[in-house]
This record gives C-alpha cells, sequence and structure tokens, in this order.
C-alpha cells in the first residue's frame, strides 16, 4: 500500500500540469500599464499632446529593446498628418517572425469629447507591454516575436472609408511588401478591444481560417473557450492589408462593447469599464497561441 501511494504520488508530481487557466499571464500589471498609459495620455489624436506623450512613453517602455519607429506622413481629411508606427523585435531562433500589433491612438474626429480610448488602444497596448515583459524574461525559442504599435488605424473623419483608415497598417504592409519582410510573417496577430469587462472575442471572417484554428486551440487549451468566437462577422481592422497581401492573420477583437456596444467611440470608453482578467484571458491565450505555432508551422500555408 505505501508503495502504491508513493508510485502515485511520483506519477502526480511528474504528469504535466493541467492547462487551465487565465492566471498564468499577468493581466493586472497589463491594466496596470494601461492604466498608466490612458492616464498619463489622455486623448491621443493626432496632433495632440497626448499623442506625443504616447510616443514617448512607448519610446522609454522600449528605450533598451531593439525599437525602430516607422514615421511617415499621410494625406487625411484634415490634411496632411505625420504619423508614428513603432516596431519592437525579439529575435527567435527559428527563420520567420509572429508579429503581434495593436493601435495606440484615438479618433480625430472624437477629440472634442474626451475619448481617452481606455479599450479602444489603450487596453491592448498595456497587453503588449506585459507580453514584453514576460518576452525579455523569456527570450523566444523558435520564431521571432515582433510588437507593432501602429498609428492611424482610426479614420480621421466621422465616416470610416477605405481611404481615411488604416494608415499606419496601410504604409507598414506596403513597406515590408517592397523590402521583402512579408516573406518572413508566419503570422500576424492583431488585437483590439479585448480588455473589456464583457469579454466576447468575435470570429472575424475576413481572417485566416487555419490562424483562427489555432487560436481556438488555444483557448481550449487554457480552458477559456466561452470567450471565444461565439459570433461571426467581417471586420475591417489593422490586419486587412496585411490579409490583402497573403499574410496568415487573425484578428482577435471584442466589438461588443458596453450595451448593445454603446461604449464603443464614446466618451464611455473608460478605465472602469476593463478588467484585469479579460486581460489575463486574452494574454494567456495569444501566448499560448505563439507556443502552438511554433510547435506546428506554417499555419496559413503556402504565400
Amino acid at each position: 500500500m505505501k508503495l502504491l501511494m508513493v508510485w502515485g504520488l511520483l506519477a502526480s508530481l511528474l504528469a504535466p500540469a493541467a492547462s487551465n487557466s487565465a492566471n498564468s499571464f499577468n493581466g493586472a500589471r497589463a491594466l496596470a500599464y494601461t492604466r498608466d498609459f490612458v492616464t498619463a495620455t489622455g486623448p491621443r489624436y493626432n496632433g495632440s499632446p497626448g499623442l506625443e506623450k504616447a510616443q514617448t512613453l512607448l519610446r522609454n517602455f522600449f528605450a533598451h529593446d531593439q525599437l525602430q519607429e516607422d514615421s511617415f506622413t499621410s494625406s487625411t481629411p484634415a490634411g496632411p498628418q505625420r504619423m508614428h508606427n513603432f516596431i519592437v523585435r525579439f529575435p527567435g531562433k527559428r527563420d520567420g517572425v509572429i508579429v503581434l500589433a495593436t493601435h495606440y491612438e484615438t479618433n480625430y474626429w472624437l477629440k472634442n469629447i474626451r475619448f481617452v480610448g481606455a479599450n479602444d488602444g489603450g487596453a491592448t497596448t498595456g497587453l503588449l507591454m506585459q507580453i514584453a515583459n514576460d518576452l525579455r524574461a523569456h527570450p523566444p525559442e523558435g520564431y521571432s516575436v515582433w510588437l507593432v504599435f501602429f498609428d492611424g488605424e482610426e479614420s480621421v473623419g466621422p465616416q470610416w472609408t477605405d481611404a481615411d483608415s488604416l494608415y499606419g497598417s496601410r504604409h507598414l504592409a506596403a513597406k515590408w511588401q517592397a523590402d521583402g519582410t512579408l516573406a518572413h510573417i508566419k503570422a500576424f496577430l492583431l488585437t483590439d478591444m479585448i480588455g473589456d469587462r464583457d469579454l466576447d472575442v468575435q470570429h472575424d471572417t475576413n481572417s485566416s481560417p487555419a490562424l483562427v484554428e489555432v487560436v481556438r486551440q488555444a483557448a481550449a487549451a487554457e480552458g477559456d473557450s466561452s470567450f471565444f468566437f461565439k459570433q461571426s462577422e467581417a471586420v475591417l481592422d489593422d490586419h486587412m492589408p496585411f490579409v490583402q497581401r497573403g499574410v496568415p492573420c487573425v484578428d482577435i477583437i471584442d466589438l461588443d462593447y458596453g450595451p448593445n456596444d454603446s461604449y464603443h467611440h464614446t466618451a464611455q470608453d473608460t478605465l472602469d469599464k476593463l478588467s484585469a482578467r479579460s486581460l489575463a484571458i486574452s494574454g494567456s491565450v495569444i501566448e499560448e497561441t505563439i507556443r502552438l505555432l511554433n510547435r506546428n508551422p506554417e499555419p496559413g500555408g503556402p504565400r
């Protein structure tokens, strides 16, 4: 009996831990970064002091990493505007790149209502900052991981159009196509509005089906399937310029923000609407997705 008990104890110690956990990622710290970012910057529309503060904050946070600024001027309904993308590279040991992206600015046309974009741009900025901490502590063993912070995702005028939106991602996708970078991207994971207390990540039908399936598997492995892909719709977001160029992409986005989406693009998009648990769930699933991609390369197939 004692021998059986000893073997039972050894088996329990050697067995892999059950994977379930919104707690494997530090959502509280991601929320703290979000709070600091949003509080320090406030509205971050183009030409505002808040956007300059946001850019300074990102430069300072990533000062000791491989940070590259991608600056450009776009023609907008409000005239020429100078914009800045930020790219942070964490080199891996395998040829290829996984991109994690967000946008960090707020809408120019909402500049008069103190729209601070706590969830819409702020939460995923904080999320990627905490992912950066994890990458610093555990550098990639597989594919390189690049964090991208897009400027100019939002439309400048009140009507979203193909020409008046996605300025930063359209610029970077074209630039990376021209210099050959796109050919090295194995997966492009866009994050948007996933700090929402009532987390409900939609299945974006514009995303690559194979990569959506990897995220689905990651959510199941983390015990978080109930928060993912119950509803389907086509989403126009910063992944689209990359989708159009054949890059395997997935948009991890919760567009149902507040009762009947009543907080989206309003002054109600504030810090009290966010949840450390939602950020923990999102971060855990994203990091598990990276692990799965490294085990099963080429999720999107040949390009």
